[in-house]
């Protein structure tokens, strides 16, 4: 009994996300149309080799690497490497640990250690027109987790999952500095 309440304590501070069942991967949501408004503009430009040229520049100034690219197909992918450690989980960690010791047995919980942050572009012309072109965006992130423990048994470490970055403020940064680097592509400034 020692040993289960602080384990159960330990999964329920730790299994904040739900584990969706495989049909409903492919189905959309109610919020899906805000996400896909969220990703995407309309972009008003004859020359769609340099809006793509425009949005590597603004990914490797946002710190990405460009991982591939499909020019005729109008699309890019990059990345970047990121610590995923965070203040909040390093103190639920000493929590659960201090619980544990109470109840004289080791817990560790596993927190995240490293993230891969990546964007996918993708650029289409609009139905009838030749000067604007359709940009969707999606960052996304993986993340590892470190080694963890559970009385005697022991919780790998990296475990790892993925998950879609729905801030708004990430996708307005974007657009915004990519409007900037059209202009100066277009007008070779």
């Amino acid at each position: 009994m020692k040993f289960f309440i602080p384990l159960l304590l330990a999964v329920l501070l730790t299994s904040c996300t739900t584990i969706p069942k495989p049909e409903t991967f492919f189905q959309l949501t109610p919020s899906s149309s805000k996400y896909k408004a969220l990703q995407s503009r309309v972009i008003e430009t004859s020359k769609d080799k340099e809006l793509l040229s425009a949005s590597a520049a603004v990914l490797q100034d946002l710190g990405f690497q460009i991982e591939e690219s499909v020019i005729d197909a109008g699309m890019l992918r990059a990345v970047k490497e990121r610590s995923a450690r965070e203040y909040s989980q390093e103190m639920g960690r000493f929590f659960i640990f201090l619980v544990g010791l109470f109840a004289q047995t080791s817990i560790i919980i596993p927190v995240d250690l490293h993230q891969q942050v990546a964007a996918t572009l993708i650029i289409y012309p609009e139905e009838n027109s030749t000067s604007r072109f359709n940009v969707r965006i999606m960052f996304y992130r993986k993340l590892w987790k470190g080694e963890g423990s559970s009385g005697n048994q022991s919780i790998p470490p990296g475990t790892q999952t993925m998950e879609m970055i729905n801030e708004p403020e990430i996708y307005r940064q974007f657009f915004a500095k990519l409007s900037k680097s059209v202009f100066l592509e277009i007008h070779q400034i």
